[in-house]
């Protein structure tokens, strides 16, 4: 399926996740916060909100640092 992730059309398998996409492009290592078609999905939902052939993802992945 297409997703539009923070501005770039991707090609990723079907019936994912929000959790099975962030694992999939490799963010898994730290907190993401992810917005699916303009809306913040709890993080208590990754593991069940399916995403859709043709949704809009954001995905901020928090680094530390200093």
């Amino acid at each position: 399926m297409k997703l539009t992730i923070n501005g770039v059309v991707k090609d990723v398998p079907d019936e994912l996740t929000v959790r099975e996409l962030v694992v999939h492009l490799g963010l898994a290592g730290g907190p993401v916060a992810v917005e699916q078609n303009r809306e913040i999905v709890p993080r208590a939902e990754h593991a069940t909100r399916p995403v859709a052939d043709g949704d809009t993802i954001e995905i901020v992945h928090f680094v530390g640092g200093g």
